[in-house]
């Protein structure tokens, strides 16, 4: 089988909805192809920050957004202290404006959201079970995908253009004229659950354990639990026992002692390849990426998922005109990396300095910074200066650069 449409949409997460959305809304016809039934799957990043709050805002979803069940967060914290105590690096709730905290929400509620909203426009196509399984090319331009569904049934559709939004694991990033360039990370990342008690600490909690770093994020009856443990040590520590790494763990978080056997597999703990990478280019005739698809993001501060909306409120901005008429030509693609570009590289020098002078030396059991009273030093800087505390809150927040959604999209 063989359709058409003019903006294809590879990848139903984050930034893809959002940006299907916006084009749908301006009256670009746009179909997104999603690989699963549902947006069901555990461990996927649900902190959604005051730049996503605020597009939700702009946009008229704002108050739905609000019902869903959810937990803020008004700080960030790491264990600089000398004790390795956790010290707040950010506080978002000093940050003026209507949203100053981070909302701890299931991904798959957001995605539901987004995908109800985008259904009320007659150019809005969602394909779920319909995974793309390469591009369709034409004289240098990409042209469309191929697809496959659940039940096997295969076909081609041809747009205008095609984005990128599939993560990491993109088609794109097997195209070798987009130049993927890889940094080192310290650290792979352990996730599970664990029952939540009405009398825990809320929000999102962090502690120091035996060369790992855990974040738990509340949800409600039970907590998202990360562990943060040194590069490539999976099996080596998988091999020493579960008794043994829930002693560790309960060492770091000594208030959930009490329900640690609630874990008695392995098959439990989900590991997460942490990998911080980007595409030199974003984009090809006919083909734009975006979100994880053209820059991998470590779990540091949470902001992966911030930074692909922005990507995709940014695309719409660029891509609304020249998709509506009918002509993508590559200056236009190409201006949406020109756009999200430094935001981009001036995150990941932020993640990278993260993981070099906090993440590893933490995880290899020497203080941050190299030396505890540079540790110390360091602490004080950030914890005394009531300015030099905003910088890093209101990056995380929103980034280096703030993005608005097309006019043409606004309710």
């Amino acid at each position: 089988m063989e359709q058409r449409t003019t903006c294809c949409v590879v990848g139903g997460g984050p930034a893809g909805m959002v940006l299907a959305l916006l084009l749908a809304r301006a009256g670009v016809e746009v179909t997104v192809l999603e690989k699963h039934g549902d947006f069901l799957r555990d461990f996927r990043g649900d902190t959604v920050h005051p730049s996503t709050l605020s597009l939700l805002d702009d946009i008229g979803l704002a108050e739905r957004f609000a019902r869903l069940p959810q937990r803020h967060v008004t700080a960030v914290q790491l264990p600089l202290g000398e004790d390795r105590s956790l010290v707040t690096i950010g506080n978002i709730g000093a940050l003026r404006g209507k949203y100053n905290y981070i909302a701890m929400v299931p991904q798959w509620d957001l995605l539901d959201l987004l995908a109800d909203e985008a259904a009320r426009e007659p150019s809005f196509h969602l394909r779920m079970d319909t995974e793309a399984t390469s591009f369709l090319k034409e004289n240098g331009r990409v042209t469309g995908v191929r697809y496959r569904t659940a039940d096997g049934v295969t076909g081609e559709l041809r747009a205008t253009l095609t984005v990128a939004c599939d993560g990491r694991g993109s088609l794109a990033r097997d195209l070798p004229e987009l130049g993927l360039e890889g940094f080192p990370c310290p650290m792979d990342a352990w996730w599970f659950r664990l029952p939540r008690e009405e009398d825990d600490p809320s929000g999102l909690v962090g502690g120091l354990g035996e060369r790992f770093f855990t974040a738990l994020i509340d949800r409600g009856d039970y907590w998202q639990c990360a562990a943060l443990i040194p590069k490539g040590t999976d099996a080596e520590r998988r091999a020493q026992g579960l008794d043994r790494f829930m002693a560790q763990f309960t060492e770091a978080a000594p208030w959930l002692s009490d329900r640690v056997d609630a874990l008695t597999t392995w098959d439990d703990v989900k590991l997460l390849d942490v990998r911080l990478d980007r595409l030199r280019r974003w984009h090809r005739p006919g083909l734009l990426c975006i979100g994880d698809a053209a820059h991998a993001m470590s779990p540091v501060f949470g902001i992966g998922i911030n930074l692909a909306v922005q990507d995709a409120v940014a695309a719409a901005r660029h891509l609304v005109r020249p998709l509506r008429e009918g002509s993508v030509g590559l200056q236009d693609v190409r201006r949406v990396q020109y756009r999200r570009w430094p935001t981009t590289v001036a995150t990941q020098g932020l993640q990278r300095l993260a993981h070099a002078q906090v993440i590893e030396p933490l995880l290899a059991g020497r203080p941050a910074f190299g030396h505890p009273r540079r540790a110390k030093r360091m602490t004080e800087l950030v914890t005394d200066s009531r300015w030099l505390n905003r910088v890093p809150a209101y990056f995380i927040a929103y980034g280096a650069l703030r993005e608005r959604p097309p006019k043409e999209s606004l309710r």
